[in-house]
């Protein structure tokens, strides 16, 4: 039975005032939603049934079944009162040749623009002080994209009329970076662009040696080959881009179509945990055991250990906010915040936002 919508919108006015993943008050958020969505969304209440849970016995965010990510594949899944006939965007995943695509269904756009831009603000300060270069050749060959709409919304708040996307006319992208380091205004520069173009970009023989001498510069790639190139390991992908083009460090996106809320990771490709995303490791071969950042093999001078992602994204209140990704990843020891993301499960589908797999 769907719930009151006023319930729902006391839960997305908690949620827009989170400040960290880590608060009390996030996971007094995540189990209110869980009960929320565990009564008014029919895949995911489905799901727990055939699990056999019983959503008034969980009493922590640890014991919340998790949606494979799969789902958005083959179901529609929503949260009432949200419904696919009212909703004001649809994002679809690219895909493979040949393979179903995901669809996440977002009736509420505005919430999907507070989270991201507070996201991004709060680890790189305010958009008006940047300029936004895109290099996303593949989304904005599709008009359905998450990652488009999201730094579409990016560039509108720049206010900067050198903000924009670069389709694949890297030639102007070139151009428009060495203006603006002969030409310096006080504005910090962001290029972020799909792993696969700034690769050919970096190694297009074009001198881009003049961007070392850019201190505002700052490089993020989003992830993903796009069946465009090999696939490589982010590491030996930020070595190549550093080396090219001469700047210290690349940073990463991650996101997804499934998702409504990001992380970002600065140099060492440590992923910090936002105020609405929460990552939670689990066993590769049991995906119903968890383990945390201060369990076995994650204090300090221990050897990592690689567990399978799930993703509390509280952005997700019209869909399901519970998500059993197929990444790979591992928590930084000392550092319960963060994460980092090493790969993918075998035999997984081969996305686009930031999945460099092993």
């Amino acid at each position: 039975m769907p719930l009151s919508p006023a319930l729902r919108d006391e839960l997305r006015s908690r949620i827009i005032r989170l400040h960290s993943a880590e608060s009390p008050e996030f996971e007094s958020v995540a189990m209110a939603v869980f009960h929320y969505q565990a009564a008014s969304n029919p895949v995911y209440r489905r799901f727990i049934e055939a699990l056999g849970v019983e959503p008034e016995r969980v009493r922590s965010t640890v014991q919340i079944p998790f949606l494979p990510i799969s789902f958005f594949k083959h179901h529609l899944v929503l949260t009432a009162p949200a419904s696919a006939a009212e909703a004001a965007l649809v994002f679809e995943s690219s895909g493979t040749t040949g393979s179903a695509t995901s669809r996440h269904y977002v009736s509420d756009p505005a919430l999907y623009d507070t989270i991201s831009i507070r996201t991004f603000e709060h680890r790189y300060g305010p958009l008006d002080g940047f300029h936004i270069l895109a290099l996303l050749p593949s989304y904005l060959e599709r008009n359905n994209s998450s990652l488009v709409y999201m730094v579409q919304r990016f560039i509108e708040k720049t206010g900067s009329g050198r903000s924009g996307f670069f389709l694949k006319n890297t030639d102007d992208l070139t151009a428009t970076l060495r203006h603006l380091a002969e030409h310096p205004d006080g504005r910090r520069i962001l290029l972020i662009g799909v792993t696969f173009a700034l690769l050919d970009w970096a190694e297009s023989g074009t001198d881009l040696s003049f961007l070392g001498a850019l201190p505002q510069l700052t490089v993020m790639e989003t992830g993903g080959m796009k069946g465009r190139r090999r696939e490589l390991l982010r590491e030996e992908v930020h070595d190549i881009l550093t080396r090219r083009l001469g700047v210290a460090a690349i940073h990463s996106e991650y996101g997804m179509t499934e998702l409504l809320s990001q992380a970002y990771a600065g140099e060492g490709g440590i992923f910090r945990m936002s105020p609405t995303l929460r990552i939670l490791l689990r066993d590769v071969n049991d995906p119903f055991e968890m383990y945390f950042p201060s369990g076995p093999g994650n204090s300090e001078g221990t050897a990592r250990r690689t567990g399978g992602i799930n993703v509390i994204d509280l952005g997700n209140l019209d869909s399901c906010s519970f998500i059993e990704t197929q990444d790979l990843g591992q928590y930084e020891a000392g550092r319960p915040d963060a994460f980092r993301v090493i790969g993918r499960f075998d035999n997984s589908d081969i996305r686009g936002c930031n999945l460099l797999v092993l």
